[in-house]
């Protein structure tokens, strides 16, 4: 880490940066990255590989996610979740009464946002703008991994890193999120992720190198699918799905009609998370803390050290 860099960001106002000029003239390409070891998240310049700035944070933010104006921050040690204003870099928000925030699915309205927590293996929906928690839902187990539909109405969620529960929940009105469903996929599940069509869901393993994708509709899978070392976490654009191997060290590209692989790319090592947007698909590595941009055919395009660990990235 840059220590000026991040003393001079600590030394304003609380929880507030100021925008600097080469943020203004970035903006677009810029990501926001965690550093789970060094309770900040590194804003970073996609298009340079430059770290622009370090926001001082709790200990431990692990997950971030876009969620309308906000980045939702989960730090699953503490308890806590951190609302991160994308415009301004201003951190809005702590909220509390989380025992283990995990992971966030933002909805389509820009309002809403929904974490699962594993310590109260329930599912929190939040409201972004007020910036307050407006309902939970009970599912047992242990909430992580989930994918919201295109249209803001459904979520699947795996109920552990190695699932053998799939919850299928209504989110039509998002301060009471109803369960509809349980699913127990063909293997121990790990991530979720909805095509942008919405009509199917892959599905990820916890404990095989396998796939699987449903139709969302029956919940019936149609395809199953081999992959590189489990867990496996999926992302999509148009008409491919991004699939990483942190263990294996790899992202396989996938066509999603017929699930073929087109192509593969080596990763560093711990390379788990995937995020898209803009036509670039970000991987952040749990091991050595660097940060991976990849085009739409899944070529690298830079490989950016933020920090000693990186476990998740969003776009800013």
């Amino acid at each position: 880490m840059n220590r000026r860099e991040f003393l001079v960001s600590a030394a304003a106002l609380p929880g507030v940066l100021r925008w600097a000029p080469e943020l203004l003239a970035a903006t677009s390409t810029n990501a926001l990255v965690t550093a789970d070891t060094e309770s900040h998240v590194a804003v970073v310049n996609l298009a340079t590989g430059r770290v622009l700035r370090r926001i001082r944070t709790l200990a431990g933010p692990r997950s971030i996610e876009a969620a309308g104006p906000a980045a939702v921050v989960a730090h699953t040690a503490v308890g806590a979740v951190t609302l991160l204003d994308r415009r301004s870099l201003a951190i809005r928000q702590v909220l509390h009464g989380f025992e283990e925030p995990r992971y966030t699915a933002a909805s389509p309205d820009g309002r809403h946002a929904f974490v699962t927590d594993s310590g109260r293996r329930d599912l929190a929906t939040i409201d972004v703008l007020g910036g307050r928690v407006l309902g939970r839902l009970r599912l047992g187990g242990w909430p992580r991994h989930l994918s919201l539909d295109p249209a803001g109405r459904l979520l699947w969620i795996a109920l552990g890193t190695e699932a053998r529960v799939i919850a299928v929940v209504d989110v039509a009105d998002p301060a009471r999120p109803r369960l509809l469903a349980r699913i127990r996929p063909p293997f121990l599940a790990h991530d979720i992720g909805f095509e942008p069509a919405g009509k199917r869901v892959w599905v990820t393993s916890g404990d095989r190198r396998a796939l699987a994708v449903y139709d969302a509709r029956s919940a019936r899978p149609v395809l199953r699918l081999t992959a590189d070392a489990p867990p496996q976490h999926v992302a999509f654009i148009a008409g491919s799905a991004y699939v990483t191997s942190g263990d294996s060290a790899t992202l396989r590209v996938h066509a999603l009609w017929d699930g073929r692989a087109r192509r593969t790319t080596s990763l560093p090592g711990g390379s788990y998370n995937v995020q898209q947007g803009g036509g670039r698909v970000l991987t952040p590595s749990l091991d050595h803390g660097t940060l991976a941009v990849l085009d739409r055919s899944g070529r690298l395009l830079r490989r950016i050290e933020v920090a000693a660990s990186s476990h998740d990235a969003c776009f800013a």
